[in-house]
């Protein structure tokens, strides 16, 4: 299955965090989108790997994905070695989208720095054609991505462009809340986490709105880019 766009995340629920409402925009208009996980999330305070997998299934279907994989590295301890880079680069020759979009290239959490770089360098090395890999019995053939656009998370990271999701704001909620595991709720037990308290509940609106209001509309998304974007004419900026 070839995608348009394939979006990585070091965690379940970073995709969903950082850039969800994106993806069900483009799933809107007929793009092919999945997501990779790095991890499990095994390390996470709160949940287990058995209901962080069901909620990462559910946000999935939320989203409406064509394909969500976990490549199961270990949380808080994968490194950007050449093991980790072709664990990723044989997915990116498996369905050779023509946008990446992966973790915040600095942040709060360490494996979204290391999962942003690693994810990265995978990108570019997969276009190497003297890198051989096989899939499932299949030799691959080299693929780069034509564009990697890094979301923004935990950080206010000031973004290069934004992408307009004012239709799309109840459905990126939706889908971060099927990790009801991770996130503020008044009737639990769990432990109180950076991201589980009504602050940062409250916030993933009103990060939104800023953003929007920036550029004129309700709610947007913004994104880093690693080299400049290409546009045929000035009448392609809004």
């Amino acid at each position: 299955m070839k995608l348009d766009i394939l979006a990585f995340g070091a965690h379940p629920d970073d995709v969903e965090l950082g850039c969800s409402g994106t993806i069900a925009k483009e799933v809107s208009l007929g793009k092919k989108v999945g997501i990779i996980d790095l991890t499990r999330g095994e390390l996470g305070t709160r949940g287990s790997v058995p209901i962080r997998d069901k909620e990462a299934k559910n946000a999935a279907e939320v989203l409406g994905v064509s394909v969500r994989e976990n490549l199961n590295m270990r949380d808080g301890f994968f490194v950007n070695d050449e093991q980790h880079q072709l664990e990723i680069i044989k997915r990116i020759r498996k369905y050779k989208p023509e946008i990446v979009l992966c973790n915040a290239i600095d942040d709060r959490h360490i494996d979204h720095g290391k999962g942003s770089k690693l994810v990265s360098d995978a990108c570019f090395l997969s276009g190497l054609r003297k890198i051989e890999t096989m899939f499932e019995g299949i030799e691959q053939e080299c693929w780069r991505p034509k564009v990697v656009y890094h979301y923004i998370q935990w950080k206010n990271i000031e973004p290069d462009f934004v992408v307009d999701i004012s239709n799309f704001i109840e459905k990126k909620t939706a889908a971060i809340m099927s990790y009801s595991s991770q996130f503020y709720s008044e009737n639990t037990n769990e432990p109180i986490t950076p991201i589980a308290t009504k602050n940062f509940l409250e916030s993933i609106h009103y990060r939104s709105q800023d953003l929007g209001r920036l550029v004129g509309v309700e709610y947007a998304e913004g994104f880093t880019v690693e080299r400049y974007v290409a546009v045929n004419s000035l009448g392609d900026l809004k």
